[in-house]
């Protein structure tokens, strides 16, 4: 029996073909935007933590200030004319800071300045960084040149480079002529990009040693930053619970932020994001859903009288129901499986206009919008194929019969 009414309802939807396509074309609609749009925000959010996750395992420690922040934010706490920070970690605390942190990754000292600079007669400003010799070849890459091997030779990022045109051989004079006088250093090495870090501003900088830096701005032996890169990413919390343990037991001297908080707020507000445009796309279901039940409705108004011959021939209630929400379900499947393959090229569109890589477009991540826009679609589909069901079960059979 249940075919005899899988084929009825085969054959109603044939009869009304035309009907029957534009209610699924809603579904068609409803499916591929919120597949589009899922896909979307999950290409986003992934190419975000991709981006964001090489500094998520920096661990940054500056001198406490009294007001809870974190310098000049991330880079480090570059010290440029008024509202400056200049509270300093000293060497003893240094020594302190690394004892408990050298387990989790590697611990290096920061001195930091901006100051001005001059290349022939061209005049600006630039973040200066101290290293140790020994770090720099650690956190940098060389697009061309070498590493700094003297007190008077520096690498530098390609901002700078592209903004003053310098070259590998090129000589900056840091500092103001009329104040302190300038210190002269040749550049040696053009970093590759880094983009925005949590540790070093370096894109835009001129990076040397440390006897370079104190020998321009003293201070030797008081550092502007510690930073600590993590071996592992999972233990940021670890790391920074024993840092603040060791050096705030009697009174605040370090504050420590690690970017793993940040990219989470990061990685939260895009999926906010992302859902609220999901929401907006699923407007067009609940319009799909709408159309069906319109169109059920109308099925079982045009065909009372045939439910009233079914009835009287001992079709049960339940087998009629059966045949309106196959119907549904029907148009719900149909729907949902040309929304799909429509989903992979018109996400796939989406996706590179929107985010502008289609990197993790086939991660699992981003594919998994497309089944489970099939199945909302699917269950739209059904649920709106309830009420008329239920209202073709339970006509009068002697009254359906005197239908017209």
């Amino acid at each position: 029996m249940k075919d005899v009414i899988l084929q009825l309802s085969l054959r109603s939807i044939r009869i009304h073909f035309l009907r029957s396509v534009l209610a699924a074309l809603g579904i068609v609609i409803g499916v591929v935007a919120i597949s589009s749009m899922g896909m979307m925000g999950a290409n986003m959010t992934l190419s975000v933590t991709e981006e964001l996750s090489g500094m998520a395992n920096v661990v940054v420690i500056t001198a406490y200030s009294g007001g809870g922040g974190f310098g000049g934010g991330p880079g480090g706490p570059i010290r440029s004319g008024g509202g400056v920070n200049e509270e300093k970690i000293s060497e003893d605390e240094f020594r302190d800071i690394q004892k408990v942190a050298e387990k989790y990754g590697m611990v290096y000292v920061i001195y930091s300045e901006s100051d001005s600079i001059e290349i022939g007669d061209r005049k600006g400003r630039s973040s200066i960084y101290g290293l140790d010799d020994e770090v720099i070849p650690e956190l940098f890459t060389l697009t061309e040149g070498t590493y700094p091997k003297s007190t008077s030779s520096v690498v530098i990022g390609p901002t700078l480079a592209d903004r003053f045109d310098l070259k590998i051989g090129s000589k900056i004079d840091i500092g103001d002529e009329e104040e302190e006088g300038t210190t002269t250093v040749r550049v040696v090495g053009i970093l590759e990009e880094r983009g925005m870090s949590m540790d070093i501003n370096s894109d835009s900088a001129i990076i040397g040693s440390q006897k370079l830096f104190t020998g321009m701005y003293g201070g030797e032996g008081e550092y502007d930053q510690v930073n600590l890169i993590l071996n592992d990413v999972n233990d940021s919390e670890k790391a920074k619970t024993a840092i603040l343990e060791r050096m705030n037991k009697k009174e605040d001297t370090v504050t420590v932020q690690d970017s793993s908080r940040m990219l989470a707020s990061i990685t939260s507000t895009l999926g906010t994001m992302t859902t609220f445009v999901m929401a907006i796309a699923g407007i067009s279901l609940l319009v799909a859903a709408t159309s069906i039940f319109n169109v059920m409705m109308m099925s079982v108004t045009e065909r009372v009288r045939e439910i009233g011959i079914m009835r009287s021939i001992g079709t049960q209630k339940s087998e009629v129901r059966k045949m309106f929400i196959y119907e549904a379900v029907i148009l719900g499947v149909i729907g949902a499986a040309i929304g799909a393959l429509l989903s992979l090229a018109i996400g796939w569109v989406v996706v590179l206009a929107m985010v502008g890589s289609t990197d993790y477009f086939f991660t699992p991540g981003s594919l998994v919008y497309i089944p489970s826009a099939m199945l909302i679609g699917i269950v739209i589909c059904v649920v709106s194929g309830v009420y008329p069901a239920w209202r073709a079960a339970n006509l009068d059979p002697i009254e359906a019969l005197r239908a017209e």
